[in-house]
C-alpha cells in the first residue's frame, strides 16, 4: 500500500453498518436527479454491496476501490458486477468515461489528498452536467461537544489506533469549500442517522455546471 491509498480488508460482501441510514437517502436522491441515462460510478465501492443494490434498482454501475480484497469479494458475491481495483488518484475518466452521477459513500474522510479526490469526482461527471452524491461522518459543534462529554474523543472517529481510520474530519463548511474550489455548484447537505444535531453522517449533493 502506497502513501496515497488507504486500503481496507474485506472478509465478505455484506453491506456495512452505514447502509441502513445512508442507502435510502442515496436511492431517493438518484431517483430525483437522474432521468433517462441511469449510469452511475461508485467511487470507493468497497465490497460491491452498494453497487449491487443499485444494479437491482436498474442502474448501470461501474465501480473502483483500492482494496483488492474488497473487489475480490464483490466479484465472488456479485458475478458480472463491473468493479475494478483503482482509486481517486488514477485518471478514472480516461479509463471509464464520464457519468450522469457519481456516488462515493464514507470515502473522503479516508483520503490523504482531498483536492485530488474531489477533482476525480468532478472529472467523472458528464460535461453536460452531472450530480455527485458524497457522504462522510457528520461533525458539528453540538455533536463534538456531546462526544467530548461522553469521553468519545480519541476513541471513535478520531482514534489514532484505528488502522485505515479517518484521517480527515469534515464539517459542512469545509466540505462545501472543497467542492466549490473544485467547481461544483448548487451544493446541498442532508444530515442522516439520529436527530440532525447529532447526525451520524452528512450527504453532500453537488452539481457539475453545464459547460
Amino acid at each position: 500500500m502506497d502513501e496515497q491509498t488507504c486500503s481496507y480488508s474485506y472478509g465478505d460482501a455484506e453491506p456495512s453498518h452505514t447502509a441502513d441510514y445512508l442507502w435510502p437517502h442515496v436511492f431517493e436522491i438518484l431517483e430525483e436527479e437522474i432521468t433517462g441515462d441511469r449510469r452511475v460510478f461508485d467511487l470507493g465501492c468497497g465490497n460491491g454491496a452498494l453497487a449491487a443494490a443499485l444494479e437491482e434498482r436498474s442502474y448501470d454501475v461501474t465501480g473502483v476501490d483500492p482494496s483488492e480484497a474488497g473487489i475480490r469479494e464483490a466479484k465472488e458475491a456479485y458475478p458480472g458486477l463491473d468493479v475494478h481495483v483503482g482509486s481517486a488518484y488514477d485518471d478514472l475518466e480516461a479509463q471509464y468515461g464520464s457519468f450522469p452521477a457519481v456516488v462515493s459513500l464514507e470515502v473522503v474522510e479516508h483520503v490523504y489528498y482531498p483536492r485530488k479526490y474531489a477533482a476525480c469526482v468532478y472529472d467523472l461527471l458528464e460535461r453536460g452536467g452531472g450530480v455527485a452524491v458524497l457522504s462522510t461522518p457528520y461533525h458539528g459543534y453540538l455533536k463534538n461537544l456531546a462526544m467530548a462529554l461522553l469521553g468519545k474523543i480519541g476513541t471513535t472517529h478520531y482514534s489514532p489506533l484505528w488502522t485505515h481510520g479517518h484521517i480527515k474530519i469534515w464539517s459542512p463548511s469545509t466540505l462545501q469549500q472543497l467542492l466549490e474550489e473544485t467547481g461544483f455548484r448548487d451544493i446541498q447537505f442532508r444530515r442522516v442517522g439520529r436527530i440532525p444535531p447529532l447526525a451520524k453522517s452528512m450527504i453532500a449533493i453537488a452539481k457539475k455546471p453545464c459547460q
